[in-house]
């Protein structure tokens, strides 16, 4: 069978199983189970399924993804998230503004505790939306930024994303975290530059609200209190896997106790918020393991029927330019982020895209905040990015053409950034280069 035809075979057969809303995972299984019987041989083929599915969870780099899981959990239901946004909220007083950057500044540090985009959204909008509603704020300076910087939580580390893109592209996950910290925070940077300008043009967009000035002195007694401990946590875990100290399974659990520990010196950790949470990431985890044994076959097909190899010789033949085919990469993550969970996206699109960046010399590192990137921002991409309705589902009185203009600059804002880490690609490897990656 030609290359291409086994192409078009296996990605449309996982594609039109989605279509038809079958789960991800059985989507893979299906396909995958087709596909051994086509390219390798009926029995022989069974067996390989079998025991690629049995040995893909035995893998030792998935096991920090749990961990890291029931650290954002437990930070959410303990409650100690609502102490950063109050912190950021008192450190910037009454100027224009101030509850987009809180929704900014806090978002930017909670999606580096919970590593979960949707969550964020979720959260930010059920806590946060109401108060900016109230205080007359505009839906792009109020939706806008919740959404925007949920999707924080795939690229800044410590990312339960990145780690699991890390184990399966075979990339270290300790360096992958590093690559993603420069991009995010100039996300978060410019998403907040982007208040600025809007609030200057159009003042009554985000009026001035009067609030109790606070001594300097009690704004650093509660950031030493509330905020430093979560910075302290953050930079522990990454910095643990970057220096060799740790392995990230080991870090994953020295967070999930840190968190634990300060959630209990602040007398929030109860057994109901310890459930909620364990739960929740069981539930999470239980999910991605699924997908991932389901799907472990898939990429060793493509290899087999050439379709892989095929794709890169003829990219590489058409003399396409390294631009154009990450622009159709971009647009295929883009398309599929409004669709599909991210996990499911990687699985179908890092055997094929992986193997192509490299034949053009493109960092592996790179690519893997690159995809982050991409995914994240189809989540938020009108009409169908699940962000969008989670975020509907938190204001009750929007429509989607409501939410879709809000965020719409700020999609914009990461599509620019995507440009030029494109053009510089040294904003995402200098740290790791630093480092020694």
């Amino acid at each position: 069978m030609p290359w291409y035809l086994a192409f078009i075979l296996m990605i449309g057969m996982v594609l039109s199983l989605m279509v038809a809303r079958i789960p991800v995972a059985f989507a893979f299984l299906l396909a995958n189970i087709i596909g051994v019987y086509i390219f390798m041989g009926g029995h022989f083929g069974m067996l390989q399924l079998t025991a690629n599915a049995s040995e893909s969870l035995m893998n030792y780099s998935l096991l920090p993804i749990p961990l890291f899981l029931l650290m954002g959990e437990l930070f959410f239901h303990t409650g100690v998230a609502e102490r950063v946004f109050m912190v950021v909220d008192k450190l910037l007083g009454g100027s224009r503004g101030r509850l987009s950057y809180v929704a900014i500044g806090g978002g930017t540090i909670f999606s580096a505790l919970s590593g979960s985009s949707l969550g964020n959204v979720a959260m930010m909008g059920s806590t946060m939306y109401p108060e900016m509603k109230k205080n007359g704020y505009s839906d792009v300076l109020s939706i806008g930024p919740i959404i925007a910087t949920g999707g924080l939580a795939a690229i800044i580390p410590p990312s339960g994303l990145a780690v699991v893109l890390g184990s399966l592209a075979g990339l270290d996950v300790g360096y992958l975290l590093l690559a993603g910290l420069t991009p995010g925070l100039m996300l978060a940077a410019t998403y907040a530059l982007l208040v600025f300008g809007i609030t200057r043009v159009k003042p009554d967009t985000a009026p001035i609200v009067e609030v109790t000035k606070i001594a300097f002195g009690e704004k650093m007694k509660l950031v030493a209190i509330n905020l430093l401990p979560m910075v302290f946590i953050i930079f522990m875990v990454v910095g643990l896997i970057i220096l060799g100290i740790a392995t990230p399974t080991e870090a994953a659990a020295f967070g999930v106790v840190s968190v634990m520990i300060v959630a209990a010196g602040f007398r929030q950790l109860t057994m109901s918020s310890i459930w909620k949470a364990l739960t929740n990431a069981m539930r999470i985890s239980g999910m991605i393991f699924l997908i991932i044994l389901a799907s472990t076959t898939f990429s060793q097909i493509l290899s087999i029927s050439g379709a892989t190899r095929g794709l890169v010789d003829w990219v590489v033949n058409i003399d396409a330019s390294i631009a154009l085919v990450l622009l159709a990469m971009g647009l295929v993550l883009l398309v599929l982020g409004a669709f599909l969970e991210p996990v499911g996206i990687m699985m179908l699109t890092i055997p094929v895209f992986f193997p192509l960046a490299t034949s053009f010399g493109v960092d592996p590192l790179w690519m893997g905040v690159f995809i982050l990137m991409w995914i994240e921002l189809g989540l938020a991409t009108p009409p169908f990015g699940l962000a969008l309705y989670v975020m509907l589902a938190a204001t009750k009185d929007k429509s989607i053409i409501d939410v879709s203009i809000a965020v719409a600059p700020y999609l914009l804002c990461t599509v620019l950034l995507i440009v030029l880490i494109s053009i510089f690609p040294e904003i995402v490897l200098f740290l790791p280069s630093l480092i020694g990656g």
